[in-house]
């Protein structure tokens, strides 16, 4: 049981994961390294990110910066232990909630046919305060919740695959009301290299950055609460 200073662990008798966020980028920023311990555990992640990132580099030409950025990822993937990673062409910066939104999600889940759907802070601000979190984000993560229940309902989107109602959990990445997590504390180096491969985006970020003090920072309060030196925390949802 989780208490007001812990975390309760994430359970882990599942097999097949399937992470949903708006950005290549997304996921490194703490949620890389639980998924390399899942992989590290012979569990099956694949990705889908909605947009390639191509506004995401303020002197990039989104053209160039698309390709770039999915190459990024396509690597970043690669070092967590996921070989499968799909982008879905929503345009960065200006992802709607909506009907639409929910079809392309609700065909990535029939598709790959996952147990658990991860995917990222949708919460208006990432402290529970202050600190605001961004239109995709917010989206994104609304979107997604929502798609797993039109994936299970057969008179939804008939034409987007058949239906799939085996996903068991929803799990929110950094979210302030955040009551789980999972100890990456074996899986944290390689969760560095993942937000490490990208590169041309913390370049483009024009401002002193250091990864590893970054993931430092999130990982080892989760940690404390958790017990353990790092850890990941997201908040559950139940479909």
């Amino acid at each position: 049981m989780s208490t007001a200073e812990g975390l309760e662990p994430l359970a882990e008798d599942w097999q097949k994961a399937l992470a949903i966020v708006a950005h290549p980028d997304d996921l490194e920023w703490g949620s890389a390294a639980a998924i390399a311990r899942w992989t590290g555990q012979g569990k099956q992640i694949v990705y889908c990110l909605l947009t390639s990132g191509e506004a995401g580099i303020d002197g990039v030409d989104p053209a160039e910066c698309g390709p770039l950025r999915e190459a990024e990822e396509i690597e970043s993937a690669r070092i967590v232990g996921v070989s499968s990673v799909e982008f879905l062409g929503q345009p960065d910066g200006t992802i709607e909630y909506g009907v639409p939104l929910r079809r392309v999600i609700a065909a990535a889940i029939r598709r790959h046919q996952p147990e658990i759907v991860i995917t990222g802070n949708f919460r208006d601000t990432w402290d529970g305060d202050v600190a605001l979190n961004q239109a995709d984000h917010i989206n994104t993560g609304r979107a997604v919740v929502d798609a797993v229940r039109d994936a299970a309902n057969r008179w939804i989107f008939p034409d987007a695959g058949d239906r799939w109602d085996g996903v068991r959990q929803v799990w929110a990445a950094g979210s302030p009301n955040s009551r789980h997590g999972v100890d990456t504390t074996d899986s944290f180096d390689l969760g560095l290299q993942s937000l490490k491969a990208h590169q041309a985006y913390i370049d483009g970020l024009n401002r002193a950055f250091d990864p590893e003090e970054f993931l430092e920072g999130v990982s080892r309060p989760t940690g404390t609460q958790l017990g353990t030196k790092y850890g990941a925390r997201f908040e559950v949802f139940t479909p």
